[in-house]
């Protein structure tokens, strides 16, 4: 029961990501209304749209119709991600976070944390160039760029489907974060995650540092697949995690057996009126 509770935030978010999975599998196998599409462009019971906004992004790019549904889609997105969820697509929806997060796990078996061919640090901000990069080439291409070789989409489209070679392309994922560059994919180079980034910098929901609980001890550290974002607070001061890499997926609360972080909603308006009073 302890082993339950303590990685209760990786039961919810598997139960999440499969869930989610196997109602797309349900749509195309059974014909089922409740989730119909893939996490570029959906449907929820065939009347409420959902649009990724880097999908968007790069149709608007490319120059493609743009319809109201998707309009409507990714304004829905974007406000429940900017306003409650952060980046929490990146933990809680995308499935080939079960792949990175299996590689971590690899990593951390065969005692081989440290990246090996690179400095992961110089490269933390190749996702958002790398983000803008593809847009570029959808607008000179017409088409949208990381939709083709997307493995979110691949993973998507394959348990509805059927996946064919897309297996090659997420086994390279988890081989190049296992092997290569610790948290590769997800840490530095996937434009989703910088998007999410981005809408959801300043959403409500985070985890909440409490110093005095705090021994210093290094395990959020450890196992936190983006680091910079606690390194600026652990054992430092009582504060939110307020790093927009952050992906609220609860790793660092259930390691930590100091009861020195928890999930909590942040409120700017007594924010604000602390920092009056404080000038």
């Amino acid at each position: 029961m302890e082993s339950i509770i303590k990685n209760r935030y990786l039961i919810l978010r598997r139960i999440s990501q499969l869930t989610i999975l196997f109602l797309y599998f349900g749509a195309n196998a059974w014909g089922w209304k409740i989730l119909v599409g893939n996490l570029s462009l959906s449907k929820i019971f065939g009347k409420i749209p959902l649009t990724d906004p880097y999908a968007f992004l790069q149709m608007l790019f490319a120059g493609a119709v743009i319809s109201t549904d998707m309009i409507v889609g990714v304004i829905i997105i974007a406000v429940f991600y900017a306003l409650i969820g952060g980046r929490a697509f990146c933990s809680w929806v995308c499935p080939v976070n079960m792949i990175t997060d299996l590689a971590a796990w690899l990593r951390r078996k065969t005692h081989h944390e440290k990246d090996n061919l690179i400095s992961a640090m110089k490269i933390k901000n190749f996702r958002y160039w790398f983000a803008g990069i593809l847009l570029i080439i959808s607008a000179i291409s017409g088409a949208a760029a990381f939709e083709f070789i997307s493995p979110i989409g691949i993973f998507t489209r394959g348990v509805a489907f059927s996946l064919g070679f897309g297996w090659v392309w997420l086994i390279a994922i988890f081989l190049f974060d296992a092997f290569v560059l610790k948290n590769g994919w997800c840490g530095h180079v996937c434009p989703l995650g910088a998007t999410y980034s981005i809408i959801g910098a300043k959403s409500l929901i985070r985890v909440k540092h409490n110093k005095d609980n705090c021994t210093n001890c290094g395990n959020c550290l450890m196992i936190c697949p983006e680091p910079q974002v606690l390194a600026p607070i652990i054992g430092k001061k009582s504060d939110f995690i307020s790093g927009i890499e952050c992906s609220n997926c609860g790793r660092c609360i259930e390691v930590c057996e100091d009861n020195a972080l928890k999930f909590s909603i942040r409120n700017y308006i007594k924010g604000e009126k602390n920092e009056k009073a404080n000038n």
